[in-house]
């Protein structure tokens, strides 16, 4: 009888101690928490956006990029799908978004702890793993309790991110006493922080916008949807999956800035063309001033910063306003500058950029090159995704790819 140890008990490790289980192969999971699956009850907002239905490579973001066309492959995509209809879970599928049919995470939670059960995976809670060393063979595993020896070692800790859910980097120790590298590990979909006057007022405005992010004085990446506008800074899907690319630049130095078009539903090119836009609501709507036009389109209480910020009074009509009022107006609404100073902690963070270097693993089984036996897989690697279920996509197939190789079954693309 072979014995395969899964440390960590998250979605990737769940998943694979749930494939690595055999008649011929113990899996035994150790767990910090007290549960296993914490981190999945917050995700989705508490409903769980487990998959996507659009798995194009650009959601998902690594140092080394080509690597991941051989593990997000249409195969395990499809086996990863197999495996929840197994379980009995019925999606709710909005916008290619999956969510468990009951809008509840404790529903994925529940079904892959059942399928351990089923499975007599052993589940240690309260397990937290202080040491790793290999004797021949032979892994020794020392936690803080006992000492196992396994054929087989999965690495699924996690990263950095949201340590009150048992994250707390110690999987990069540990993978690092055993030959590892690492890539520093910086926070990622987190909120941004910026300057300005006005954060108080703004605060707990939310308002679809397209963000454009500029670097050094560079543009260089747009991002369009729904915007949370805080008393530090900004926040919603599409500022954080801007934060990763924002994390790295501050630490290297660089200047980060963001361009708010609160306008999305135009898409015009030229100021001019927002300006005769504006122009010819104001003929629609007559004998309206400046402040309960806006206040047709925008927020009110965006409507007032935007026109304090522009010195506009709010009793005037969009026609008394001289043309240089007029540019400014329409620079404030579609290009709101916001210098951001950085981002909020690996606290705050969802995930993390950075971590064991996917080019140190083999990416049809998740095994270590550097450690026979050895596999990593989920947020401990180099791999984070966009919002929209793409971490979880990611923990899931590799999860699944190192239990089918730790069970000894070979991945057909290997």
């Amino acid at each position: 009888m072979k014995r395969t140890i899964v440390i960590g008990g998250g979605a990737s490790g769940l998943i694979s101690a749930i494939f690595a289980s055999s008649k011929t192969n113990e899996v035994i999971i150790l767990e910090r928490n007290g549960t296993c699956g914490k981190k999945i009850l917050a995700t989705g907002g508490g409903k769980c956006n487990y998959w996507n239905a659009n798995q194009d490579l650009k959601y998902y973001h690594s140092n080394h990029e080509r690597e991941l066309k051989k593990i997000i492959t249409k195969q395990n995509q499809q086996e990863v799908l197999n495996f929840f209809q197994s379980l009995g879970i019925i999606p709710k599928i909005k916008n290619g978004y999956y969510y468990p049919f009951s809008n509840q995470a404790v529903t994925i939670q529940n079904a892959l702890i059942l399928e351990c059960q089923k499975r007599n995976i052993t589940i240690k809670n309260h397990s937290y793993v202080k040491k790793i060393e290999k004797s021949q063979k032979k892994f020794i595993v020392t936690t803080t309790e006992e000492v196992f020896f396994a054929d087989s070692v999965i690495l699924a800790t996690g990263s950095k991110a949201a340590p009150k859910t048992g994250s707390d980097g110690n999987g990069y120790l540990l993978a690092k006493s055993l030959g590892h590298t690492l890539i520093e590990p910086l926070p990622a979909l987190v909120q941004i922080e910026t300057k300005g006057s006005y954060l108080k007022e703004w605060a707990g405005i939310r308002t679809d916008a397209i963000l454009t992010w500029y670097e050094n004085g560079q543009r260089k990446m747009q991002e369009t949807g729904e915007l949370q506008l805080t008393a530090y800074g900004i926040s919603g899907i599409c500022s954080m999956n801007l934060s990763r690319y924002i994390s790295k630049g501050i630490k290297n130095g660089k200047k980060e800035k963001i361009k708010i078009n609160f306008l999305p539903f135009l898409s015009y090119e030229t100021k001019e063309q927002y300006l005769a836009w504006l122009e010819s609501q104001n003929r629609i709507v007559q004998k309206r001033t400046i402040q309960e036009l806006l206040e047709a389109i925008l927020n009110y209480k965006l409507v007032r910063i935007i026109l304090k910020e522009t010195s506009i009074p709010c009793n005037k009509n969009f026609q008394q306003l001289s043309l240089c009022q007029k540019e400014d107006l329409i620079t404030h609404l579609i290009e709101w500058s916001v210098e951001i100073t950085g981002t909020k902690s690996f606290m705050d963070a969802q995930v993390c950029s950075g971590g064991i270097p996917v080019t140190e693993i083999n990416p049809y089984t998740m095994e270590s090159k550097k450690q026979k036996g050895l596999y990593l897989i989920g947020e401990l690697l180099d791999v984070d995704g966009s919002c929209g279920g793409y971490n979880l996509g990611f923990a899931w197939m590799s999860g699944m790819l190192a239990g089918k190789s730790c069970k000894g079954e070979k991945n057909d693309t290997n």
